[in-house]
């Protein structure tokens, strides 16, 4: 049972007296009869009430939808539509009706936000309660987790990997586990959500509502000054093998919305991520750059001598770095092409003391202008 605090009852029936009330299923009303008083979907419907059957009724079954009213258009308001919006969501409050909300919330209502899971509960007088987690540590016991109640405090975990390496990309799926917020109001709670993701709220709620605006590679790449002006000369080709090695699901939690150009889609997956990327992030660009450069390179023919299983197991230790999956292989996993032992003996059989993959060097004429340097000292 939700009880109304009086200051609950008190702040309604002033909103009543100046304006009707229709709000997630509760309609009331002050006229010169009384007071009006109808619930969606019941058969609630009274007219004429004086103000004292009027607090009487709302404190009764219908307490849910006073305490309800009161935490959205009073507690949280509308001065922050995009963390109003969000948690609004957290609680599928479009969807269902206030009493099943309630029901629900007392079990908590969890929503996934990239690797972050947000619980939302029904704390006293139909105040809400989040608890923020990692999704990985979601069957764990809190009293097991590191606990903050700063929101501030989340720039730490999203700082480094469980590594401890540098994250340049905060919505890269690296972030660690071992955490909890167990017991955050609703600004605090959205507050820790964009500290781990920056901004994914707001570009959120501003994709549902039609107004995201998308910057494509095109115009991205002609405001760039300075050693990044480079990327202008990346051709469309290059930029679909940007978006493929950067803007998939594996390497971040976004979804790509940017495209070539307005009305030239890239072909390449743009990742299914709740919130989008409305433009190429600074890593995409600083990556860009190498690429550019890299691009200007003409090809040469080389040729090696290997065979099938080297040639495969070549083929194999590329898709394994660029998959990520190195560290999962182990020392005993010979029959990986990634392992370790295995990629040493191709080396020690194929390369040669300079490095070079069967002794073919990468610059022939310069290899050739160096030894001949080296035959004139002797």
């Amino acid at each position: 049972m939700t009880d109304v605090r009086d200051d609950q009852l008190d702040a309604l029936v002033e909103r009543v007296t100046d304006d009707p009330v229709a709000f997630d299923g509760l309609h009331a009303d002050a006229t010169e009869d009384g007071y009006a008083l109808a619930i969606d979907g019941t058969e609630v419907d009274h007219e004429g009430l004086t103000e004292s059957e009027f607090r009487e009724a709302l404190t009764e079954d219908l307490a849910p939808y006073v305490t309800n009213w009161y935490y959205w258009q009073v507690t949280v308001g509308d001065s922050g539509r995009h963390r109003r919006a969000f948690l609004r969501h957290a609680e599928a409050a479009e969807k269902h009706p206030v009493p099943e909300r309630y029901d629900a919330l007392r079990d908590g209502m969890e929503t996934a936000w990239g690797e972050v899971l947000i619980t939302a509960t029904l704390g006293e007088d139909g105040e809400r309660r989040y608890h923020v987690r990692h999704e990985d540590d979601a069957g764990t016991d809190a009293e097991h987790l590191d606990a903050y109640d700063d929101p501030l405090d989340a720039r730490e975990l999203a700082t480094y990997d469980d590594r401890g390496r540098y994250r340049p990309l905060k919505t890269a799926p690296s972030l660690v586990s071992g955490w909890v917020f167990p017991d955050l109001d609703g600004r605090d709670a959205v507050e820790t959500l964009d500290v781990l993701y920056p901004a994914s709220i707001a570009n959120w709620n501003r994709e549902r509502e039609g107004e995201l605006d998308v910057t494509h590679w095109r115009e991205t790449a002609e405001r760039q000054t300075g050693i990044y002006d480079v990327i202008e000369e990346l051709p469309r080709e290059g930029v679909e093998w940007v978006a493929s090695a950067c803007c998939v699901d594996s390497q971040c939690l976004k979804r790509r919305e940017w495209q070539y150009d307005e009305g030239d889609e890239l072909e390449a997956d743009g990742g299914t991520g709740t919130f989008p990327c409305r433009e190429p992030c600074s890593l995409v660009v600083a990556a860009a750059r190498k690429w550019t450069k890299l691009e200007e390179e003409e090809t040469h023919t080389y040729e090696f001598e290997l065979t099938p299983s080297e040639k495969e197991q070549l083929e194999e230790i590329v898709d394994s770095v660029a998959d990520g999956r190195v560290e999962e292989i182990r020392e005993a996993d010979v029959y990986e092409g990634a392992n370790r032992y295995r990629a040493r003996f191709l080396r020690s059989k194929r390369f040669d003391d300079e490095g070079n993959l069967s002794g073919t060097p990468t610059h022939p004429d310069d290899h050739e202008e160096a030894n001949a340097a080296e035959h004139d000292d002797h």
